[in-house]
């Protein structure tokens, strides 16, 4: 009986002490409740009214603006080489000769073919004179009854084909002359020069593809000739940018050669088509290179400024936060310590700003801390004592 009293007082005081501990924590859920949330902490920034600028930056190559191989036009032993890498050349230069004896040979035969030639139709001539007056007697014969008809057109048929003997080496002599032109021209090829339109202006032997005593062919290269007075930076522009190029748009160029420093240029050229196998397509910028401080083949970084804004409304591009399909921000009321969602519709997007273009805001905007918070979230704010954009 004894230990059944013990177990009724144990229960009672058991259930005693989980009553008031449900208490307890029901007092401090309501506590809770007529509190709120927890506010967070966030960092905030202004909008800012200032010039933003749509600028993209691409990687590229320089080449010369005009590169051609200097190369014989005939075969031959190259006898000398006038040029060295890094030379300066103008229009008509001479650069290098071939071995020409042969060509030489060929030019004196041709000379020797025209003489003979010329002598035939001297000899061709005479007898066309003396076919002529032969002809003239017999005529005059045959008037007299003296001559035949069959001797005057023997007479007549001589005459004929002493004038087709002259016609003949008239021809030839033609022919042997156009023979020597020839000839001179191809020794006139034993020396080689190097040329090209709008003859004015110097250009650089870039690279020597052979040396003296080399047995060329005809179109074998060599040396190498550059413009470098003006050079051209390629670069490659997806689908994305392609109708933002536009001929005649500045772009600064920078190159690891000269830290820090821009070199002007302009957009020249823009390949019509895009390349099915990248989907890029081809610009081309030229740049004055009049100092030669750039070389082609340098690494090349190109920016070109696509749209430029005055006076735009902008924020920092860490201010952006999408919720519900949508993008916007989170504004920061200072009276009454909320961050509330905004949609916006952006303008101009750089690296770390972004254009708002509506609606119109103002005041802070949340650049830390957003992705905690929804619409009306209580928020920690910077302490207003100069220690705006740092958490408190």
């Amino acid at each position: 009986m004894k230990k059944i009293w013990i177990g009724i007082i144990a229960l009672v005081l058991l259930g005693s002490i989980g009553w008031r501990v449900w208490q307890k924590v029901e007092e401090a859920r309501g506590r809770e409740r007529r509190g709120g949330a927890r506010p967070v902490p966030v960092v905030v920034e202004p909008v800012r009214r200032e010039a933003i600028r749509d600028v993209s930056e691409f990687t590229g190559t320089l080449l010369p603006r005009a590169q051609f191989m200097a190369a014989p036009k005939i075969p031959g032993r190259l006898e000398r080489l006038l040029v060295h890498i890094g030379d300066v050349v103008t229009n008509g230069t001479l650069i290098a000769v071939l071995d020409s004896e042969e060509y030489e040979q060929q030019v004196l035969q041709a000379r020797a073919e025209l003489d003979v030639g010329r002598a035939m139709l001297a000899e061709a001539r005479s007898a066309l004179n003396i076919a002529g007056r032969e002809l003239q007697r017999v005529k005059e014969l045959r008037v007299q009854q003296v001559a035949s008809e069959a001797e005057l057109d023997e007479a007549d048929s001589r005459h004929r084909a002493a004038q087709a003997k002259v016609q003949v080496a008239e021809a030839q002599i033609e022919q042997r002359a156009a023979a020597l032109r020839t000839a001179e021209v191809r020794l006139s090829y034993s020396r080689i020069h190097v040329s090209w339109e709008n003859g004015d202006g110097r250009r650089l032997i870039s690279e020597r593809f052979v040396d003296e005593g080399a047995l060329l062919k005809a179109n074998d290269a060599i040396v190498s000739v550059v413009d470098v007075d003006v050079v051209l930076a390629v670069i490659y522009v997806i689908e994305q940018d392609f109708p933002e190029i536009r001929l005649g748009q500045e772009a600064e160029i920078f190159t690891d050669a000269y830290p820090g420093r821009a070199f002007s240029g302009r957009v020249v050229r823009r390949a019509p088509v895009l390349r099915e196998e990248t989907r890029q397509a081809r610009v081309e910028i030229e740049l004055p290179n009049e100092e030669r401080l750039l070389a082609p083949g340098m690494f090349v970084r190109a920016r070109i400024q696509f749209a430029q804004s005055e006076q735009a409304q902008v924020i920092p591009i860490t201010a952006l936060v999408r919720r519900n399909e949508q993008q916007g921000v989170f504004a920061a009321d200072l009276e009454t310590k909320k961050a509330r969602f905004v949609p916006v519709r952006l303008g101009i997007v750089s690296a770390d700003s972004a254009e708002v273009l509506e609606p119109a805001l103002d005041g802070l905007v949340v650049t830390i801390g957003q992705h905690l918070l929804s619409d009306g979230a209580a928020i920690a704010l910077p302490a207003p004592a100069g220690s705006q954009g740092k958490q408190p």
